[in-house]
């Protein structure tokens, strides 16, 4: 074969692989739902958001929909008003949170999967008996009742709208699993992603900038219907961050090999398998002062002891001088 061509052989070669991975990128049905995504710019036309509804204390701005500012006792929601029916699917969100806060700060977010939308509570900003899955991103620094786990922290729980999610114990009586991560002030950006694929549930982060995506948890036996919203909401307390949500990507998922299902998984009711072990019940301790209030408290506490020793003194010197002019 001559050199020419041997060089046209291999040019053929390498424009057929081209083609092949090309095609092996796009042949997929792994594709953004753009009807449930939430992707900048946000507005369209006055302060609306095609496909979203937002309340509470939720603002809107170029580069990112902020929940809550980083003020105390507020509550912002914002939720997609187009029902999902996708069966298996994977939900990416890109969040900040970030506040003046150095060692206290609160209370978090939560990604929702739920079937009554728009509706605040105490939950992280929406409200506490809800039907569906709730992603709970927890910031509060002081921890609440008896736990091996420091904060932020990251847990899951499946309601059927029997269960109550309880801030006095972080909710872990409830959640079907969990996992410490450091995403609150990070210098990166931050994403989470919620995978759903035949009833089994993974929670994964990227928090370190290395974009991909590292596994939090995994759980099997979830059963979650169809025709439910996604949407994100936050809250703060006496404690404060601003919580912003940058943007929302829903994946439906290709699985090679599926067998479609007959059940109508719109009639079925939220379902898990595993729920974390119950905890006694623990009163918060009190939140641990700041460096300027126990500064205030040790000089308050030196200038007291400083005048009970003076007026001792002034009383003993007193209780003297009586001495000698009754001796005299």
């Amino acid at each position: 074969m001559s050199s020419e061509r041997t060089s046209s052989f291999i040019l053929f070669i390498f424009i057929t692989s081209l083609s092949n991975l090309t095609l092996a990128q796009w042949n997929t049905k792994d594709y953004l739902k753009r009807e449930h995504s939430l992707i900048k710019p946000y507005q369209g036309s006055g302060m609306t958001i095609p496909n979203w509804d937002f309340v509470g204390s939720t603002m809107v701005t170029t580069n990112y929909i902020r929940l809550t500012p980083d003020q105390q006792s507020k509550r912002g929601s914002l939720w997609n008003n187009v029902p999902c029916f996708v069966r298996n699917w994977e939900l990416q969100v890109q969040f900040a949170v970030h506040g003046k806060g150095k060692e206290l700060y609160g209370d978090g977010l939560a990604i929702w999967y739920a079937k009554d939308p728009l509706q605040l509570g105490r939950v992280f900003g929406s409200k506490e008996v809800f039907h569906g899955l709730g992603v709970f991103l927890d910031t509060y620094a002081n921890q609440n009742g008896p736990h091996n786990h420091g904060h932020p922290y990251v847990s899951a729980m499946v309601n059927n709208g029997t269960l109550q999610y309880d801030h006095d114990r972080d909710g872990t009586h409830t959640e079907i699993a969990g996992c410490e991560a450091k995403f609150r002030g990070s210098d990166h950006d931050t994403h989470i992603s919620i995978r759903y694929e035949r009833d089994v549930l993974t929670i994964s982060t990227d928090i370190e900038g290395k974009k991909a995506f590292k596994e939090c948890f995994k759980v099997e036996g979830v059963r979650l219907p169809t025709g439910y919203y996604f949407g994100a909401s936050a809250a703060t307390g006496d404690l404060s961050d601003n919580h912003d949500i940058i943007s929302m990507k829903l994946y439906e998922l290709d699985l090679p090999g599926e067998v479609k299902e007959e059940e109508d998984r719109s009639k079925i009711s939220p379902a898990a398998s595993y729920f974390a072990p119950p905890r006694d019940h623990v009163e918060d301790p009190p939140p641990p002062m700041s460096g300027l209030k126990l500064l205030l408290i040790m000089v308050i506490a030196i200038l007291g002891l400083v005048v009970c020793v003076v007026v001792g003194v002034v009383v003993f010197q007193r209780q003297q001088e009586t001495s000698r002019k009754r001796f005299y």
